[in-house]
């Protein structure tokens, strides 16, 4: 029997929503195809999940800060990200190139090595009206981030109201694409030491 080799490092970058409480849900499914997953959260996404849980579910610290300069890195480099859900916020900083969070540094840095990025913004659909989100995500697009953002993905609920449509997340979809993208760029992609 042929046993596949781990596809390598999944980091799950977590923002402030709703969404973030059931993002054991991603964790698990990765885990399941052999990724090696760690969990990395904007300070106010942080409020939303079980931090203990997700350490125990994966075995490392959740980070949510930089890293004082000369402290040794707690997390192994990453092969892959994903950003789920990811905030209006978070979308039009990254965008912008802004890297006030760790999450952003992580993600501003990924472009420069070369890492696999999937995305699913989420927000309520005032919000998703601004002409900023949209801009932001044919940016990333643009960039080669897999975006998964839509209908066809996910609908989105009115302000109070997004709790409505958490069963319907899309985070097998969202590891899907990065898995297909790591697939594609084997040999190609030599992960950074993203701190």
């Amino acid at each position: 029997m042929m046993v596949n080799p781990s596809p390598g490092v999944l980091y799950v970058l977590v923002c402030g929503s709703p969404m973030a409480r059931d993002v054991g849900i991603l964790v698990a499914l990765a885990q399941d195809e052999g990724w090696e997953v760690c969990v990395i959260t904007t300070p106010d996404g942080r409020k939303f999940v079980d931090v203990a849980a997700l350490q125990a579910q994966t075995g490392h610290p959740v980070r949510s800060s930089y890293k004082s300069p000369g402290d040794p890195d707690v997390l192994p480099a990453a092969t892959a990200m994903i950003v789920a859900p990811a905030t209006v916020n978070t979308v039009n900083k990254w965008a912008a190139g802004i890297t006030d969070t760790l999450v952003l540094g992580l993600l501003v840095e990924a472009y420069g090595y070369g890492v696999p990025i999937s995305v699913v913004p989420y927000t309520n659909k005032v919000m998703a009206l601004h002409p900023s989100l949209h801009e932001s995500v044919a940016k990333l697009r643009d960039w080669g981030v897999h975006v998964l953002y839509g209908d066809e993905y996910c609908r989105l609920g009115g302000p109070g109201q997004t709790d409505r449509f958490r069963g319907q997340f899309p985070w097998r979809r969202a590891l899907q694409a990065v898995s297909g993208a790591v697939t594609t760029a084997a040999g190609r992609v030599e992960p950074g030491a993203v701190s």
